[in-house]
Order: C-alpha cells, then sequence, then structure tokens
C-alpha cells in the first residue's frame, strides 16, 4: 500500500463500520416485526394495478357533478375541524388558566405552591394526558359506535384530542414567556385572570396564534382520516374512491386538501403579521 493511501485513510472507518453493523442488527429484528416486505411492490400484479391507478391520477376527475360533491364534502370537512377546535378550545382554555403554575399566586414570596393547588394542577394535567394520548381516530371509532355515522363522531373525536394537546402547549408556551410583567401584577394584588390577560398574553400571543392555526391545519388533515372509519367529510369520499381505485377522483380530493391546508398557512402568515 502506498504511503498516501495510508495518510488519506479514514481513522474513524473501524469505529463507522461497527456502528453501521449494529444499527443494522438492531434495526432487522425491528422490520421483521413491522413485517416489512418491499418486494411485495414489485409482484406483477401490483405493479399492474399501481399503473392503472397512477394513469388515472395523472388526469384529476373534473366532472362538473363531482366537483359539486367534491365542495360540498370539503365544506364540511373544515366545519368538522373547525366546531371540533372550538370545542376543544372551551376546554382548553380553563385546563391552560389552572395548569400554569406561572399565574400561581401562593407560589409568591416563597416560591413554592400550596399543595392543595399543585395537587389540582397535577391531576387536571394527567386528564389531559389520557384525552391526547388517544389518537383522534381510536375517538373517532368509539365515537361513530355510539352516535353512528356521520360528522358528529369526527367532532367529538377531534375535540377531545386537541383539547388536551391544546392545553398543555399552551400552558408551556405561557410559562416560557417573559414573567417579569405577570409577576409584578400579582405581586402588588391583581387577580389570576388580569395577570394572564395583561401579563402574559401580550409576550405570547402571537405564537399561541400560530400554534392554534396549525392545530386547526392538523384537525383538518386529521378529519380527513376519521373519514375512513365514517366520521364523515372527504375523507369518507375519499375512502369510497380509493376502494374503487378511481384513481382521478383522487387526485381531485388530494389537490383540494393541499388548497386547505395552503390556505391555513396563509391564514397564519396574516395573523402572525397583525399580531406581530
Amino acid at each position: 500500500m502506498s504511503a498516501a493511501a495510508v495518510l488519506h485513510r479514514d481513522p474513524a472507518w473501524r469505529t463507522r463500520v461497527t456502528w453501521a453493523a449494529i444499527f443494522v442488527v438492531l434495526l432487522y429484528p425491528l422490520l421483521a416485526g413491522a413485517e416489512f416486505k418491499p418486494w411485495l411492490l414489485f409482484d406483477a400484479q401490483s405493479l399492474r394495478a399501481a399503473g392503472m391507478f397512477l394513469l388515472d391520477f395523472l388526469v384529476p376527475a373534473h366532472d362538473p357533478e363531482f366537483l359539486a360533491m367534491v365542495l360540498r364534502e370539503t365544506w364540511q370537512t373544515v366545519a368538522i375541524a373547525t366546531a371540533g377546535l372550538t370545542l376543544a378550545l372551551l376546554v382548553a382554555i380553563p385546563a391552560t388558566f389552572v395548569i400554569t403554575e406561572r399565574l400561581s399566586i401562593s407560589r409568591l414570596g416563597t416560591g413554592r405552591v400550596h399543595p392543595f393547588a399543585a395537587l389540582v394542577r397535577q391531576g387536571l394535567r394527567w386528564i389531559l394526558m389520557i384525552l391526547r394520548s388517544v389518537p383522534e381516530l381510536v375517538w373517532a371509532l368509539l365515537f361513530v359506535r355510539i352516535v353512528g355515522l356521520g360528522p358528529t363522531a369526527g367532532v367529538l373525536a377531534i375535540a377531545l384530542s386537541y383539547s388536551g394537546m391544546l392545553a398543555k402547549v399552551y400552558a408551556e408556551i405561557l410559562e416560557s414567556s417573559d414573567a417579569h410583567a405577570t409577576d409584578v401584577l400579582l405581586a402588588n394584588g391583581s387577580g389570576r385572570l388580569p395577570a394572564l390577560l395583561y401579563g402574559a398574553l401580550p409576550d405570547s400571543s402571537a405564537e399561541l396564534v400560530s400554534y392554534t392555526v396549525y392545530r386547526w391545519e392538523c384537525a383538518i388533515r386529521g378529519s380527513a382520516v376519521m373519514g375512513f372509519v365514517g366520521a364523515g367529510g372527504l375523507g369518507q369520499r375519499l375512502d369510497e374512491s380509493t376502494k374503487m381505485m378511481a384513481g382521478g377522483e383522487v387526485a381531485t380530493m388530494l389537490i383540494m386538501f393541499v388548497l386547505l391546508v395552503a390556505a391555513a398557512d396563509l391564514v397564519s402568515k396574516l395573523l402572525r403579521r397583525r399580531l406581530g
């Protein structure tokens, strides 16, 4: 071996090879447990079905009657997401007010929160954690069994799941904001609500609004997924078209979802600009 080859050899090649081997050894049982079989994609029958679907997918359906149905179901999807998020806010905002330690009056001076207040906060945090731990799809399956097929199941599923998410993140945003204004208000006899409105919110409003709009965008996507279990909206029609391998109809509905997400992103930018 030449001196130049010795000089340019990677001194850490043994370590890199070792870690790569460990990664492969750990990854294999995970892939086996997930029954990951990518070679099935190259099966003759799979390739033929995928090819037919793709050819149809490249020409989005544009029949006037079908487009009217898509617009109607799109409106229902937005309504499901908006109504569900509104119900979630009705739970999340009061919950945030309770679990945010920054608004605690008992911690003033000593820095320690009263044991009863700490117990209430921790109990509510556990309830919120349970609500957000269950995916909205599971909540939708449950409510479909209770209230039947339709948008009501989707609205309730989003409301329960997102109330836990919103309250947790709202509290974290308020906790990470500048504490000076809030502490001064509380120390001078202000109540918790004025301290929130005039101390914590002005510094965090842009971030709170941005996250809320982002969750609304997620609710729109979530309502599409929940449509596959009968929770109404455009997702339910997408499920029907997918089962029929109607690629053109699927393409049109996916384009509509992209436009909805783009509209939500535009709303978020406008609100942040207005607040900032």
